[in-house]
């Protein structure tokens, strides 16, 4: 049974590469293929397709968000997660990325409904009074639905799709493939790290499929703010949520977005930014959990100024050596400390072997004479750490996943603040919370807990010692101590060298034939065909024969 299983598993990995490539040669990305070294998938393509003039004029970003697109859910989610990884794929992808439209028909309401019964068990009338049948959203993973339950409450239904889980892991599979390759064959894969940023993804995007997760969210996030009357959050309906429905309160507020409105309604634009701006610091610095899509159309402003953020399905999490690292930098900025700043990055980023640190510090110091002429509060605190990033990976230096993440909901939180309110100033509510993450950095309690934790790891590390020298010993006196070697870098010249073996093989057998071939012609005895020796004429057919073929298989790799 589990062969069967994965021999349709694989089945369906074939068709969708297929289609993968088809799609990417569509909108003219062979290339994307051919970098991977799959020479036999390139010609394919290039027999096969041809850019369409419609996307001709285009740019390459703007073809690959395209290319996303038509690919569905999986390559959506991807290109949003890459659009968050200013330090491992260029700017104007980054920007390109951003733009992504996750919006997908919505599919008929009786596979909803059928959708919903499956996932809690009980027929839909015993949850719910009434489901709207038109869907007011729709995404690649779900789509919403208003509804009313049975004891009376106005609620919004979120709905995984059916089947969207079987394809998802089909794509996370070529992915992982994918990146394998690009290990293999990409320059400076140790800091891209494709097989990290898939893994990331995989577990993101599961996680994300998992409804009830969001609805967890919601929760914690809510606590971390219990007693707090600037913010509302959705209540979650346990009992008409599973993993793949997610049912909460319906809020009916007005858009960030809609500053007209807000202000028709007497609403103060100024003091909303100000509570969002606390409100996001606040996740960040003090609880290390965020919502990670706080876009205009997830924030709603209620009466009396009150905030309530939307959609939970993207969360960020800091843990303390990240939003350590984060406030060291974001004070050695502020500060203009360039000799800090470049020994906070080599100390906690995850670096190569060597940093060329006259290089990064001479870097550093343009970075921060970009800025030493803007007064404090006119600096875009997201586009400076945006910025930021970019230098640190030229340098070769790795940036936590979730702090990328970060970063861009910065720069969405800093321009709706500043929409609301043209003073808004992101440094100005920066600066406390700063502040305050300093002295208890500083404090007593924090550094005698710090003390505690290394003199236990010494003393981890002392008790461990004698048994592993003895382990280590052993292994030797047993003759099963081994060092293990790996060659990097070295699969493409063995390829290469591979191939030149070959060819030189194909071109002595074709001499070797000619020549035989030859010496044959002189020889008047034997089978004879229009007057010539049979073997002479078979032996110029074959090397006829094979060195065409070597010619055309040398034209269609490119590679003269």
């Amino acid at each position: 049974m589990l062969r069967l299983i994965q021999l349709n598993r694989n089945v369906r990995s074939i068709r969708r590469y297929r289609q993968i490539i088809t799609v990417l040669g569509g909108y003219g990305l062979e290339h994307l293929v051919e970098y991977l070294n799959l020479s036999q998938v390139v010609a394919f393509s290039r027999r096969m397709l041809r850019r369409p003039s419609k996307v001709a004029h285009l740019s390459a970003p703007e073809r690959l968000r395209l290319a996303f697109e038509e690919l569905g859910p999986t390559f959506i989610k991807l290109g949003q997660l890459l659009s968050t990884r200013a330090d491992i794929i260029p700017p104007n992808f980054v920007q390109e990325l951003t733009h992504l439209q996750d919006n997908i028909p919505c599919i008929s309401f009786e596979e909803i409904r059928g959708q919903i019964e499956h996932e809690l068990g009980v027929p839909l009338g015993q949850r719910f009074a009434y489901v709207e049948p038109e869907a007011i959203a729709g995404a690649s993973i779900a789509q919403v639905h208003r509804a009313t339950l049975i004891t009376g409450e106005d609620v919004v239904v979120k709905v995984r799709r059916p089947g969207v889980m079987e394809a998802v892991e089909t794509d996370i599979d070529i992915l992982m493939g994918v990146a394998l390759l690009l290990e293999r064959h990409m320059a400076r894969s140790d800091i891209y790290d494709p097989v990290g940023v898939v893994r990331e993804f995989s577990y993101t995007i599961r996680r994300e499929m998992d409804l009830s997760r969001e609805g967890h969210a919601i929760e914690r996030i809510r606590d971390n703010f219990h007693g707090d009357a600037t913010l509302y959050f959705p209540q979650v309906y346990w009992e008409a949520t599973a993993k793949g429905v997610l049912t909460t309160e319906y809020v009916d507020g007005i858009k960030v977005s809609d500053t007209g409105v807000i202000e028709e309604a007497g609403l103060d634009r100024r003091e909303i930014a100000q509570r969002g701006a606390r409100a996001f610091l606040k996740m960040v610095l003090e609880h290390g959990f965020f919502h990670g899509d706080p876009h205009p159309g997830n924030v709603l402003i209620l009466p009396g100024n009150v905030i309530c953020l939307l959609d939970y399905g993207m969360v960020g999490r800091l843990d303390p050596a990240v939003k350590r690292y984060l406030t060291d930098v974001l004070g050695a900025v502020i500060s203009r400390d360039v000799e800090g700043l470049a020994h906070i990055i080599v100390e906690a980023g995850d670096a190569a072997e060597t940093v060329n640190m006259h290089a990064l510090k001479k870097g550093l110091a343009e970075f921060m004479d970009s800025y030493l002429e803007i007064p404090l509060k006119e600096i875009v605190v997201g586009r400076m750490l945006l910025e930021f990033i970019d230098l640190v990976s030229t340098h070769r230096i790795k940036v936590h996943p979730d702090l990328t993440l970060l970063v861009k909901v910065l720069v969405v939180v800093e321009g709706m603040g500043r929409k609301l309110d043209p003073e808004f100033d992101m440094v100005g509510h920066l600066r406390p919370f700063l502040e305050r993450e300093f002295r208890q950095q500083r404090s007593p309690g924090r550094l005698l807990r710090e003390m505690e934790q290394g003199l236990e790891g010494y003393l981890t590390l002392a008790r461990n010692f004698p048994r592993d020298m003895k382990e280590i010993l052993n292994k030797i006196n047993r003759n099963k101590f081994r060092i293990d070697l790996e060659h990097r870098g070295l699969d493409r010249f063995s390829k290469e060298l591979d191939r030149s073996a070959n060819r030189v093989c194909l071109s002595l057998i074709i001499a070797a034939l000619l020549i035989g071939s030859s010496i044959a012609m002189q020889i008047n005895h034997g089978p004879m065909l229009w007057g010539f020796p049979i073997f002479a004429f078979f032996g110029y057919s074959c090397a006829g024969l094979v060195g065409i073929w070597w010619m055309v298989a040398i034209l269609r790799s490119g590679r003269l």
